[in-house]
């Protein structure tokens, strides 16, 4: 996701949630713009060639090394299908053209009632290359015809071959009830033609397919990922193109979309790898440009052996994470890092907590609906101490409204403000009540009430499920669509994005009136402006959530109307006359057992001590003067 999308959320959640508290303190379809897909494609093909200037071209003389397999030998695409993963290899460049995905559907095909699989990518859009430099050019293997050996269900041997006995092998095997392909590249015979550390050269292009119902969360959500090896993940930007030459070897390069990755992973690491991803116009059927070139090494002098495993499948965190039980080094790939599950603490929650909640109630055969209100229900469970101290906080400032009023009355002058803030303070600790005590339970809150928010929108599981007018709820829900594009809003009005910005205002109302009841007439006119800025975030929130997917929209409303509910019921069944009589018990034990004053009391006091000490000298000074 865009980082600046995600800071500008984070912090309008942190305002509209503690201000109150602070206050106090199968076949695809044809891309519509195929124009603007054909261009971008150019450029992402520029960029490769411009790159590979220094390359000498392949010579094309009858003497040349495999020369007779560059004519077409009109042999079938060759096939492998074990439930899972549908591949198709073309003979010529002996790569894989096409993965699909037959368990999973296209958005337009899911709509439709058509049980075509899903095209992760195909031979009209993506490209795959591997080319090794002889002794006297480069061997690039799109140039040539294999012959298909050995071929079953799962497993292949594209061969290139010289009548002389000199080969290229390249061994594909699906495996079994997996989205994991091992490939290995062999050579025999080839000793003559190549230096030592000859290093294979991938090319590795794809113009990534919109299978989802919306562009722009689609879009949000895809990236060009990659490992760095003995490190982290890193990706490239979601939202802007970007082009970097990374410094270290990597792992594994993965062409992601929102729900579904296509993976290289290289048993070494790659090398002098360089990674790009470029925006496709919206409405052109295409996310993404990605290109990947790097080097694998490899020592062809010797018949080493290449070893590669691709991963084309879900983005699903339990399904990546087990990938690492058939992985070919040592390195563990963390391919579930795939998933993104937020910021460090949000990931913590949402990696031990929320998966483990989320796994238990889908595995019920739940509707999604319900496994997204149960958690919400579990959730507002989990943080209900920390709302109810809140609450109980500001119910008791309120109470003590009156007494304020005294002291407010006492120094209703601007220069008395620290006298007046002095003595507050002291009636609070007298009382044992803390202006901070709201703040903090809500403090607590914020990380469980965000770690939702990274994990719905990854949440395969959402994928083409409906519940009642949305269709799909990892998508939004355009219950009224008028097809022409309105910038900031889209071409559609999402009704649960709706019911989120109106349990926004609810909430913010309720938890606005709680405030009044604690604050002077001075504050009160003090906060007015800030209050407008609260009732104007749910607009801001409908311009942003109205494209986000009807999944997430539904879980913030669901949230917020039970913390309205919440809110309701404690101040219901909160008896203001019993909470004053405990805080007036308390203030007979406070002084018969004097306590220390606490640091901001203190503080205050000492302020307030040098301040008036400040303005005896003054006046001393004007005295003086007037002598």
């Amino acid at each position: 996701m865009d980082k600046n999308t995600i800071i500008g959320l984070v912090l309008m959640l942190c305002v509209a949630i503690a201000f109150p508290f602070l206050s106090t303190i199968g076949s695809e379809p044809v891309p519509q713009n195929v124009e603007t897909v054909e261009t971008k494609t150019e450029q992402v093909d520029a960029t490769v060639d411009e790159s590979n200037t220094n390359v000498a071209p392949v010579v094309a003389d009858s003497s040349a090394l495999f020369f007779a397999s560059k004519q077409p030998n009109y042999q079938e695409a060759v096939i492998l299908d074990n439930g899972k993963v549908q591949l198709v290899i073309d003979p010529k460049g002996g790569m894989i053209a096409r993965a699909n995905l037959p368990e999973y559907r296209s958005y337009e095909h899911y709509k439709a009632g058509e049980d075509a699989p899903l095209f992760l990518f195909d031979e009209t859009n993506s490209e795959m290359n591997f080319s090794f430099e002889t002794k006297d050019d480069i061997l690039s293997l799109k140039d040539y015809y294999f012959v298909a050996e050995n071929q079953t269900d799962t497993s292949v041997t594209m061969v290139l071959s010289h009548p002389s006995g000199e080969k290229i092998m390249l061994d594909y095997a699906i495996l079994p009830d997996n989205y994991l392909v091992n490939f290995t590249i062999r050579t025999e015979n080839m000793q003559k033609h190549f230096t030592r550390n000859s290093d294979i050269q991938i090319d590795w292009k794809d113009c990534v397919k919109q299978p989802e119902k919306g562009y722009y969360f689609a879009n949000m959500y895809s990236t060009l990922t990659y490992k760095l090896t003995n490190d982290d993940t890193d990706n490239l930007a979601e939202m802007e193109d970007e082009q970097e030459k990374l410094q270290q070897p990597v792992d594994w390069i993965a062409f992601k979309n929102q729900y579904f990755s296509a993976v290289m992973i290289a048993k070494e690491s790659f090398t002098n790898v360089d990674v790009k991803s470029q925006q496709m116009a919206e409405h052109s059927g295409y996310l993404k440009g990605y290109t990947a070139k790097m080097n694998l090494p490899f020592d062809a002098s010797v018949e080493e052996v290449a070893n590669l495993q691709f991963y084309f499948g879900p983005n699903h965190y339990r399904t990546l994470q087990k990938m690492d039980n058939f992985r070919l080094s040592e390195r563990e790939n963390d391919l579930q890092e795939l998933v993104d599950l937020g910021w460090p603490l949000f990931r913590w929650i949402n990696r031990f907590f929320t998966i483990y909640v989320f796994d238990y109630l889908t595995a019920m055969n739940l509707p999604m609906w319900v496994v997204l209100l149960l958690i919400t229900l579990l959730m507002r469970v989990i943080v209900y101490p920390t709302t109810k101290k809140s609450y109980l906080s500001g119910a008791r400032m309120r109470v003590l409204r009156p007494k304020l009023d005294v002291i407010n009355a006492k120094y209703p002058n601007k220069e008395d403000a620290m006298k007046r803030q002095s003595e507050t303070m002291q009636l609070y600790s007298q009382y044992g009540v803390s202006p901070m005590g709201g703040c903090l339970p809500m403090l607590i809150q914020m990380p469980v009430f965000m770690a939702l928010f990274f994990f719905v929108p990854n949440a395969i599981e959402l994928r083409q499920q409906s519940f009642l007018w949305a269709d799909d709820l990892s998508a939004y829900d355009d219950v009224i669509n008028w097809g022409t594009e309105i910038w900031g809003l889209g071409n559609h009005l999402s009704l649960f994005c709706l019911l989120f910005c109106g349990a926004q205002i609810l909430y913010t109302w309720m938890t606005m009136r709680q405030q009044r009841d604690t604050m002077t007439p001075e504050q009160a006119e003090q906060m007015k402006i800030m209050n407008w800025m609260m009732y104007l975030m749910p607009l801001m929130f409908f311009f942003m959530f109205n494209k986000y997917s009807s999944g997430l929209n539904y879980y913030y409303f669901i949230s917020l109307f039970i913390s309205a509910l919440t809110m309701w019921w404690l101040r219901k069944t909160t008896d203001d006359k019993k909470l004053l009589e405990q805080l007036e018990k308390r203030y007979e034990e406070n002084k018969k057992n004097p306590k220390k004053k606490s640091g901001l009391a203190a503080r205050l006091e000492a302020m307030q001590k040098q301040q008036e000490e400040l303005l005896k000298r003054q006046q001393e000074i004007k005295q003086k003067r007037g002598m």
